[in-house]
């Protein structure tokens, strides 16, 4: 067989597998106690492989956060001198097959959801939804930031974990697959615009909050929490992709792309047939809408673990399934559906099951294959909310952003080195 035909049939593995992956929420537990090698000194972050001294602002008020949530440290000084003595191990999310959006900070007793792949076997791990403005994932820490996350582990946590138990016992879980297949006919495109999602996902659990007999009280402030936050269910959609993406990974020969990332200062790759090897560039600057107060000027180079919505083939690859969004991050309708088109021209195939009702049912552009990166010159364009630069302040706004070109073309050339040409 050629190698041209081997990695026909790699891709087209790599493909139907992340198609035909079948996630389901099906637990959650802290980190340290879900997600296997976790330790106690641990922070899981979002993107590649980050340093203290090479980490940007948002990145930094996140790490300081997470250490002053854990009782590490009490202020920000003792945060800073922790990591500077290297008491604190930095390890991306994606690496322990985590993800978190914006910096992506996960401590240990962090609560995080567990989605198991009823097809593949396979088990993904994400963190929960603060909201938006000034919340930990885009580095604000203050006393308002820190309540929130421990009530989230105090009362949100096991009123959830309550519920997801009963869900389990049900019919073994929340199809979260399921959930995404219908948002995108309501409008959503489950990266920036989870209304819908989130909306479908209060509907599926409330039965079972209900059988859990959780307090009244407890009850309603989750179900406010919920209700207030169109957002809450972006991570379990991403742990979601994740576990798509998973099912696509370390397939010989493959130039299937199976991670989309970016910290703040890289951004990052994998390949499916290049196994962990991480190609990284200079994280761009998204362009986009900002809140009052806030302008480009404040704008930090992108993070998150978020764009293995894309990855796995929504998100902003199906923006023509959610023209509202560009409310949110700024463009026009015919930006939304001229990037979805624009995607197809760098990916393998269209989604099996997600669909894009004004694009004729299509399906979603799906695997961003390296190689058509190359032939063409278009990388894939996400949507993607904004951190201001500077640690403490949070998010300042939404916006659009572009994978550097060399991302690709040194995965390229690694490939060449792996395989021969």
């Amino acid at each position: 067989m050629s190698l041209k035909e081997q990695i026909e049939e790699a891709n087209k593995k790599a493909v139907e597998r992340m198609m035909e992956a079948e996630p389901y929420l099906v637990d959650t537990k802290l980190a340290k106690d879900a997600i296997p090698g976790f330790r106690e000194d641990m922070l899981l972050h979002a993107g590649p492989p980050i340093t203290w001294e090479r980490a940007s602002g948002p990145m930094k008020g996140a790490i300081i956060g997470a250490l002053i949530y854990e009782g590490k440290a009490s202020n920000e000084e003792e945060a800073i001198k922790l990591v500077e003595r290297g008491e604190v191990i930095l390890k991306p999310n994606h690496e322990v097959g985590s993800v978190g959006p914006m910096a992506g900070i996960v401590s240990a007793n962090m609560p995080v959801y567990i989605i198991e792949d009823k097809k593949f076997g396979i088990r993904a791990f994400g963190n929960y939804n603060e909201g938006i403005g000034k919340v930990l994932r885009y580095g604000a820490y203050d006393k308002e930031v820190l309540s929130r996350l421990k009530w989230m582990r105090d009362e949100l946590y096991p009123t959830m974990k309550a519920a997801l138990d009963e869900a389990r016992k049900d019919k073994g879980g929340i199809n979260f697959k399921a959930i995404i297949q219908q948002a995108l006919h309501m409008g959503d495109e489950c990266h920036n615009r989870y209304v819908a999602a989130t909306s479908k996902f209060m509907n599926e659990i409330a039965p079972y909050l209900v059988k859990a007999d959780v307090p009244k009280d407890a009850f309603n402030r989750v179900w406010d929490f919920m209700k207030n936050n169109n957002f809450f269910t972006l991570n379990i959609g991403m742990a979601s992709a994740k576990a798509m993406t998973l099912a696509a990974h370390n397939i010989k020969y493959s130039t299937i792309v199976t991670v989309l990332t970016r910290n703040g200062t890289d951004a990052g790759i994998w390949v499916s047939g290049l196994g962990n090897r991480w190609f990284t560039a200079p994280s761009p600057v998204p362009k986009g809408v900002f809140f009052p107060g806030f302008t480009q000027d404040d704008a930090n180079p992108d993070l998150g673990d978020s764009s293995i919505t894309e990855t796995a083939g929504f998100g902003g690859f199906a923006m023509a399934a959610a023209p509202a969004v560009v409310s949110w991050v700024g463009g026009s309708v015919e930006f939304a559906v001229e990037n979805t088109k624009n995607m197809y021209n760098i990916t393998y195939a269209k989604h099996k099951y997600f669909t894009i009702p004004y694009l004729s049912f299509q399906g979603t552009p799906t695997g961003v294959d390296i190689r058509l990166v190359l032939k063409t010159g278009i990388t894939p364009t996400i949507n993607t909310g904004i951190a201001h630069k500077k640690a403490g302040v949070g998010q300042v706004g939404a916006g659009i952003v572009k994978f550097p070109f060399e991302l690709f073309k040194d995965a390229f050339k690694a490939y060449v080195e792996t395989y021969g040409a």
